[in-house]
């Protein structure tokens, strides 16, 4: 991931954060059934359903195929990225912090889940893994350095005492690698909980967006009449 992604990502996600709980400070309720209000929700619908592309791409091998020869995948999941986040902050703006319907809340919140573990998912689950393979290289390297000073130690005994001087600081570092390994791989098993959270709340989200779509056309029509 570009340095660029993840400070666009960043802060449009900031701005989400910031904006959801807006409610308490400021209501617009003419807002969603604006022109401008419209346009906001039907483009954030369009960047909802888009989201479906990586993952369809990704999982279903004929479309791997087929997709892969114009876009490469890590390109999709760039564009899935961006579309989540711009997707999450316009579905945000649409509201005009109106959360009357239950509907409508339920959508929302479905929406925040999947930008927040999406976001999880992408920026902080890689970085725990690569600092894992790291610990583990520098532990392994501190024990290649400690079975040779014990090796040196059992081959001089008039020795030990200044070999055990010298292997007491890679026994420290040993173990404070261990402990850090460890409590890496406990957040990596909480953040693969976080995934299975943002597959599930996708699902919701693109339930409740067909019901939110369905009713504004009902209604929309009905006011035609």
């Amino acid at each position: 991931m570009s340095d660029a992604e993840r400070l666009t990502v960043g802060v449009v996600f900031t701005a989400i954060l910031f904006l959801a709980p807006a409610f308490l400070f400021h209501t617009a309720p003419e807002f969603p059934g604006s022109l401008t209000g419209g346009i906001l929700g039907i483009a954030a619908a369009v960047l909802m359903v888009l989201l479906l592309v990586y993952p369809l791409a990704k999982y279903v091998s004929w479309l791997r195929n087929g997709i892969g020869r114009v876009v490469p995948l890590r390109a999709l999941l760039s564009f899935h990225v961006y579309a989540g986040v711009a997707g999450g902050f316009l579905a945000i703006v649409h509201t005009g912090h109106r959360y009357e319907s239950p509907l409508g809340i339920a959508l929302i919140v479905c929406v925040l889940v999947v930008v927040v573990t999406g976001f999880v998912g992408r920026y902080y689950m890689p970085k725990v893994t690569v600092e894992i393979q790291d610990h583990q290289k520098k532990l392994a390297t501190l024990r290649t350095v400690y079975d040779r000073t014990a090796a040196l130690a059992t081959s001089a005994a008039s020795t030990v005492d200044h070999a055990d001087i010298q292997v007491l600081p890679l026994v420290h570092a040993m173990a404070d690698l261990e402990y850090a390994i460890g409590s890496q791989r406990a957040i990596k098993v909480a953040f693969g909980r976080w995934i299975v959270a943002h597959v599930v709340a996708s699902i919701a989200m693109y339930v409740l967006l067909g019901l939110h779509i369905m009713a504004e056309i009902y209604y929309g029509l009905r006011w035609l009449q």
